[in-house]
């Protein structure tokens, strides 16, 4: 027969424990109903985390174009060193078999010079410095071989030369792709945060940014459509009119047009256009020309540049205006100086 037992009762602590422990957890989920909702950011505040993030992309846009532009360099010299490596090695090739026919006909005629005969079994690199050796040759025989020995020396060194551009090729390259990489992060963060914008929210940016537009360029335009400001130079005319034919071009980083500019490409291309070379970054610009301090000698076609480090510039349109390509999203157009986002540092003159 089996045995009968009473269940055994929980002991008084354990049901102290699991009250206390209910009892926060009902705590808990009243809070959490109670609890406010995380605000999500106006448009003006995501407005201004883009426009930052784009001002930093544009930083390391210029940096990547000074990179850009070094790897070309590099790459250009490289060429032309190796270039000049093969052609010396032909006639250092064409030096030695001169010597050899020398050391043949000598043979046929009876012996080789002991001194032509250890310069064709060895490296005569320190062969000329022997006084002795000297006197045991012909005045041809003595031209050819320091020829041998200069052209031997100028190879050494135009191969050591190239050796060292490789070297900071492989580091410029690395110094490139960060750059990409940074830029790219940047782009795509700005990204992020207007997608958190509502369809409405994003119309009213970009009619912001449309009624901006068309005040600086009635700013700049006169009734005749020209702009109204005195022109540097006849070449400055001609940069500004190329620029003014590129508005409503995309911002791209990296691109020096026609299709597309970020900012020192579309200056640099407005100014070849006039048939003037200029450098390629916004910072190598500020050598340029003549450095224009007030912004009341301003003339259209200047370069103006803007931040403290001199990583944007634009043209000069007049009346406190300038022709640029902004920042991605945007496209070439007239701004005012005063909302560029950062201070106008200086001008100068091509």
């Amino acid at each position: 027969m089996a045995s009968h037992r009473r269940p055994k009762q929980p002991s008084r602590t354990r049901v102290t424990v699991l009250t206390t422990a209910a009892a926060a957890a009902v705590a808990l989920s009243s809070q959490a109903a109670n609890a406010a909702p995380s605000e999500k950011p106006s448009k003006d505040e995501v407005k201004a985390k883009v426009d930052k993030l784009y001002t930093e992309a544009e930083q390391a846009t210029e940096k990547y174009n000074g990179a850009k532009e070094k790897q070309e360099k590099l790459q250009k010299e490289i060429s032309t060193i190796q270039d000049n490596v093969a052609r010396g090695q032909e006639e250092l090739n064409e030096l030695r078999d001169g010597l050899g026919s020398m050391a043949s006909s000598q043979y046929r005629s009876g012996g080789i010079d002991p001194s032509l005969q250890l310069f064709l079994s060895a490296d005569p690199e320190n062969y000329l410095d022997k006084a002795s050796a000297l006197d045991q040759l012909s005045g041809q025989q003595v031209e050819t071989l320091k020829q041998v020995q200069e052209k031997q020396r100028d190879l050494a060194q135009q191969r050591a030369e190239a050796g060292e551009k490789l070297k900071d090729l492989a580091s410029t390259r690395t110094e490139l792709g960060k750059k990409k990489k940074e830029v790219q992060g940047k782009l795509s963060s700005a990204q992020k945060l207007l997608n958190t914008l509502t369809a409405a929210e994003k119309a009213a940016l970009q009619q912001e940014e449309q009624r901006s537009t068309r005040s600086s360029e009635r700013e700049v335009l006169s009734s005749a459509g020209t702009p109204s400001g005195k022109p540097a130079s006849g070449r400055a005319a001609a940069a500004f009119a190329a620029a003014q034919s590129k508005i409503g071009t995309p911002y791209v980083y990296g691109a020096t047009g026609p299709s597309s500019f970020d900012c020192s490409g579309l200056t640099s291309w407005a100014y070849a256009q006039a048939g003037v070379g200029i450098p390629r970054t916004s910072e190598a610009q500020t050598g340029a020309g003549t450095r224009i301090s007030s912004m009341s000698q301003l003339q259209v076609g200047d370069l103006v540049f803007f931040f403290n480090d001199l990583h944007h510039v634009g043209l000069y349109a007049g009346n406190g205006q300038v022709l640029h390509a902004p920042r991605t999203g945007t496209v070439v157009r007239y701004e005012s100086m005063s909302t560029i986002g950062g201070p106008f540092m200086f001008g100068v003159r091509v």
